[in-house]
């Protein structure tokens, strides 16, 4: 099991950004539109992390893992059987892959296929 990408929700991006790259020695790059404007790191297994600021008025902070996963059409119907909300169906972003986000447990998790 592999996070592929984890998006970090803040109103404060630039001070995340900082913390994180002093403290694990990472840098981050320019706003990616495709992602929201999430300044991103790619780390040295592969995976992402992406910190950007709230999209809406009502959008809170949150931490949330994309797993990656092989089919994610039957992961997200294996979360909805275990009575998961579906926030986001399955999502196309043009050369980076499909996601999805769902509610399980209070928590917002999400799904990344390649």
């Amino acid at each position: 099991m592999k996070v592929q990408y984890l998006e970090i929700v803040s109103p404060d991006v630039e001070s995340v950004c900082t913390a994180y790259e002093l403290a694990q020695n990472i840098s981050f790059g320019d706003p990616d539109e495709m992602l929201g404007g999430a300044r991103t790191s790619v780390l040295a297994d592969g995976s992402i992390i992406g910190v950007r600021a709230p999209l809406r008025d009502s959008e809170t902070p949150v931490v949330r893992p994309y797993w990656l996963v092989e089919d994610i059409e039957k992961a997200v119907k294996h979360v909805e059987d275990q009575g998961g909300e579906i926030a986001v169906p399955p999502l196309e972003i043009p050369g980076k892959g499909t996601f999805a986000i769902y509610i399980l447990g209070s928590i917002e998790h999400g799904f990344w296929q390649l």
